[in-house]
């Protein structure tokens, strides 16, 4: 009897993990290639531990993992693709972004299962699946809450003394749930395109220059969004304390948001489903909701008491000058 065969004796003495350090958090390329070596290798699930590099907490893996995950880069290279449905590399694209560390494993083990359990495809209550489905959805939450809850203050920088001509530098700081800054930092440069701006957060951050031959020389870490001249710079974290504070813009957009406000379409509950209280500490028009909601039945009322008003027809000149024509 093998030495695996005594269940006493496996239990004490587990086969060894396989170590797997990717390059970063959002690393699919490397999980991809990763991913297809063990499973030339058919190496199960339990048996892989995953690492990043640069986290914040390692284990005794994490030395051996970075010396196989150089001396096997080549071996990953040259692993064969294997077949697999289109929604399941939509969803690696999602889920590698979340937070949760298990995301790389939950993602093989997927993968592993949909190798040798061909019926997955068509089991969407697989708790796998269904597991990765939340993480993905909460992936998608976070992008779109990033979209329209940054807000820029201006900041004129030593490029904006040295070259007006470039305009300041607008800097907006933001707390993401998940990894998103790279994922969603092509759109904040497709909509802001023409100003230079950047954008804080806690564990990475990232630098639009629209206008190149000032800023200092960096590669960019992916592709440029296309048809656009300008440069993604991506740094390390910051504090909130190295945000600008408010500036006369932001009393202008209080001004505005103040006066568009519609008393008749207040629903509290509505707007912390869409805007969580979480956001309220990083928004400047947070300050102003609390007021106006005490304000917003009083204003109802008043808007109830005024008269109707009176719409008169308005024929044109033409008509007008027709109408006393007689045949």
């Amino acid at each position: 009897m093998g030495l695996n065969d005594d269940r006493q004796t496996s239990e004490l003495f587990p086969q060894a993990h396989v170590p797997v350090m990717l390059r970063g958090p959002t690393d699919l390329d490397g999980f991809r290639q990763a991913a297809r070596s063990l499973l030339a290798r058919q190496v199960p699930p339990e048996r892989v531990s995953w690492h990043t590099a640069g986290a914040a907490v390692q284990d005794l893996f994490s030395a051996q993992g970075v010396t196989d995950a150089a001396a096997n880069a080549e071996a990953c290279s040259d692993a064969p693709a294997v077949k697999v449905p289109a929604e399941f590399m939509a969803l690696c694209e999602s889920v590698i972004l979340h937070r949760d560390p298990n995301r790389f494993g939950l993602l093989y083990r997927i993968f592993w299962r949909l190798a040798h359990e061909p019926g997955l495809r068509h089991d969407p209550l697989d708790p796998d699946r269904v597991q990765a489905g939340h993480m993905a959805q909460a992936v998608r939450r976070d992008l779109h809450k990033m979209k329209a809850f940054v807000r820029f203050r201006s900041v004129h920088d030593e490029r904006f003394r040295a070259h007006p001509q470039d305009g300041p530098l607008h800097v907006a700081w933001f707390e993401p749930e998940h990894h998103i800054v790279e994922a969603v930092a092509p759109f904040f440069a497709r909509r802001f395109t023409q100003m230079r701006w950047a954008i804080l957060t806690p564990a990475c951050s990232v630098e639009w220059d629209c206008v190149s031959g000032h800023g200092a020389a960096a590669r960019p870490v992916q592709p440029q969004p296309a048809g656009m001249k300008g440069q993604l710079r991506f740094g390390p974290g910051a504090k909130k304390n190295d945000a600008p504070p408010a500036d006369a813009g932001e009393q202008l957009w209080l001004t505005y948001y103040r006066h568009t406000f519609n008393p008749a379409r207040m629903k509290l509950k509505a707007m912390q489903k869409e805007m969580p209280r979480k956001y309220w500490r990083n928004l400047p028009e947070a300050v102003l909701i609390g007021s106006l909601a005490e304000e917003a039945n009083e204003r109802s009322q008043r808007m109830l008491a005024q008269p109707a008003s009176v719409t008169r027809r308005r024929l044109p000149a033409g008509d007008a000058s027709r109408k006393g024509l007689k045949l």
